[in-house]
């Protein structure tokens, strides 16, 4: 991380510039009246803070929905690379390169901005909290993702080489932040705030997604009585998701775009779908895989998530140009419920089949799939996971038959985020082999992958670590040493 830091302080010399450049050629902004008239005093202090939001939520956007995400998609069975860079990544022939853009949005994009906010309003609750949530969500992504990280003296300019935090260390601190987000949210007011792309200074909003990351903190952990206790007070309608929503001009062929249509319109036609995956394999019902029963109907969703791989455009479903790619979701804090209810003695049946009415409705499908006749999720009952039910073929206990249609709901529905690729380490960490969706390994595969690596800047750059575990080694939270 020097050469980040290095970076950052050449940036603070100059970023006050680029934030007046941005504000002249943006009509919509009100420039501060009481600038000095030499731009060259102009500093950070003279700028809205709200102005920062802006560049630390396209930068966690990059880490919650890019290359890192297809990547762990990859090693789930719900993508498959054909040619090119990511043939090779699907062989599990991965570079520590491929992290570099994810790392420096994290710690670059998300903490300098964040930070800023912080230090720049103390008493402004609604920014504050807005950016410690941004600030957890990021850095506990590449916890989970990678094990321990730098976080206690990240972005420091007295901290040439930042220490990497013990990965448990690193999310009970995630934790903490969320806390303090809450409650600085708890105790601000709403307000429309156009440079808040997630929630437009919806306070309720941002408050609804720190309790699922929370929950979804201590689910990773195992720790399902907190993960039921914070879901609970979580996301609790899909209008209340937090999305990448990309925006622009329909007529227009340039401008935003889902980041995986992107790259299908671009130079990775062809190299990177889903035709042969695991995951539409569970959803297609001409294979011995599908997952649907007299309760069930798969059509519309398998229709909704399959994947042109030869065009972007020619996608209408779940990477159309304009689709919302899920950060933090109803879906995940519903499924968080169901999956934690059932552990701890609650009732775990009725979240899922609450969520099961949601999908009825045509939840999680876009417009031009969500009025398809065959949409069925009817309500499952206790006789389904019983032994020899319909969920219970093979007659485990019924606990087990229902977490497992619980996780493999997990599967299906979080396509598209990191849920997939952390639920199979997760089980396979307890040793809860019985749960886990078995997808197969890649072609010359030996093992599942346990991490993604760290980047090859930090590698290079930060004498604190300066080799890469490995994609088969173990983070702490999944049972490693």
């Amino acid at each position: 991380m020097k050469n980040s830091m290095k970076g950052l302080k050449i940036m603070k010399n100059t970023f006050s510039l680029i934030l007046i450049a941005s504000m002249l050629m943006l009509a919509s902004c009100e420039i501060p009246t009481d600038l000095n008239d030499n731009p060259n005093e102009i500093t950070l202090q003279d700028v809205d803070a709200s102005l920062f939001l802006n560049g630390a939520q396209l930068a966690n956007i990059m880490v919650q929905n890019s290359h890192l995400n297809r990547i762990t998609g990859m090693f789930s069975g719900q993508l498959i690379g054909y040619t090119s860079l990511y043939s090779n990544i699907y062989g599990y022939s991965l570079s520590t390169v491929e992290s570099n853009d994810e790392w420096n949005g994290c710690y670059t994009g998300v903490l300098t901005n964040v930070r800023h906010i912080v230090e720049a309003v103390p008493d402004d609750k609604l920014l504050v909290g807005i950016a410690k949530v941004i600030e957890a969500h990021a850095v506990g992504t590449l916890a989970i993702l990678m094990g321990d990280v730098p976080y206690s003296e990240a972005v420091n300019d007295a901290v040439e080489d930042p220490v990497f935090d013990s990965q448990l260390e690193v999310l009970a601190a995630m934790t903490t932040l969320l806390d303090g987000a809450i409650s600085d949210l708890g105790s601000a007011s709403s307000r429309p705030e156009s440079y808040d792309i997630y929630y437009d200074g919806d306070k309720d909003k941002w408050l609804a997604a720190a309790y699922t990351l929370k929950a979804r903190y201590a689910l990773i952990q195992s720790n399902y009585s907190a993960a039921l206790t914070a879901a609970n007070m979580g996301i609790s309608s899909s209008a209340d998701d937090m999305n990448f929503i990309p925006r622009g001009d329909a007529a227009v062929s340039e401008g935003d775009k889902n980041l995986f249509n992107a790259i299908l319109s671009g130079s990775r036609t062809g190299d990177l779908g889903n035709n042969g995956s695991y995951l539409l394999e569970l959803l297609n019902d001409t294979t011995s895989a599908y997952r649907g029963n007299a309760k069930t109907n798969e059509t519309a969703r398998h229709n909704y998530y399959k994947i042109d791989e030869t065009s972007g455009e020619g996608n209408l479903g779940v990477i159309e140009r304009f689709e919302p790619m899920p950060m933090v979701t109803y879906s995940e804090n519903q499924l968080i419920k169901a999956e934690a209810a059932a552990r701890t003695g609650a009732d775990g049946l009725g979240h899922l089949n609450d969520y099961r009415a949601w999908l009825a409705s045509g939840g999680r499908l876009n417009a031009t799939f969500n009025s398809d006749t065959t949409i069925q999720y009817d309500a499952y009952v206790s006789a389904d996971f019983a032994s020899g039910g319909m969920e219970n073929s093979d007659g485990v206990s019924a606990e087990t038959a229902l977490l497992r249609e619980i996780i493999e709901e997990r599967y299906v529905s979080g396509f598209g985020t990191y849920m997939p690729f952390n639920d199979h380490r997760r089980l396979r960490g307890d040793g809860e082999t019985d749960l886990i969706v078995p997808f197969p390994l890649n072609p010359g595969g030996s093992a599942h992958v346990e991490r993604v690596p760290y980047a090859q800047d930090e590698l290079t750059s930060n004498s604190n670590m300066t080799e890469d575990p490995g994609l088969y080694a173990k983070t702490k939270v999944n049972g490693g040493s």
